[in-house]
């Protein structure tokens, strides 16, 4: 196989920037994270695949408790793509200088001024690779702005390869 070929190609798949949230069990703790992997599945029902770093907070949470919410970043909110690729701590309602609010139904945190979210609870994982990609149906959506949604090969960023 043309190993340079392949890079190129994975490339080309076009990938967003959303912030995935999660909250703990006990409803303390808050996570939130940069993904890139996120896509709709099924029409019927609605589900969506999110990719999750095994080795990350949300991932834990996300197992504890089946739920997570997709917030989709819009084309000028590269600040907060590159903001969750760290972890932070919960500062009452905010979470890495973003508020946020319980979701209604899963309890998934929709964080605030982001075009969209949803909030899938678990409908099932797979792991291979190294992370975990975890099926979702949504049972809650909203949308706070409509914009088009951020990609990474708009700032030179790659996914792939």
């Amino acid at each position: 196989m043309d190993e340079a070929a392949k890079k190129i190609a994975l490339r080309m798949i076009p990938y967003g920037f959303y912030v995935l949230t999660t909250v703990s069990k006990d409803g303390k703790d808050v996570g939130a994270a940069t993904v890139n992997w996120i896509t709709q599945s099924s029409f019927s029902p609605k589900l969506v695949v999110a990719g999750v770093k095994a080795d990350s907070g949300a991932h834990q949470h996300i197992k504890d408790t089946g739920t997570f919410a997709v917030n989709v970043l819009g084309k000028d909110q590269i600040d907060r793509a590159f903001n969750f690729f760290k972890s932070h701590e919960r500062d009452g309602n905010s979470i890495g200088g973003q508020a946020f609010e319980p979701g209604p139904v899963t309890g998934s945190p929709p964080a605030h001024r982001m075009p969209s979210l949803v909030g899938v609870p678990g409908r099932g994982e797979v792991s291979h690779g190294d992370p975990t990609v975890f099926v979702g149906e949504v049972l809650e959506a909203g949308v706070r702005a409509e914009d088009q949604a951020i990609l990474m090969r708009d700032h030179n960023l790659n996914y792939g390869g």
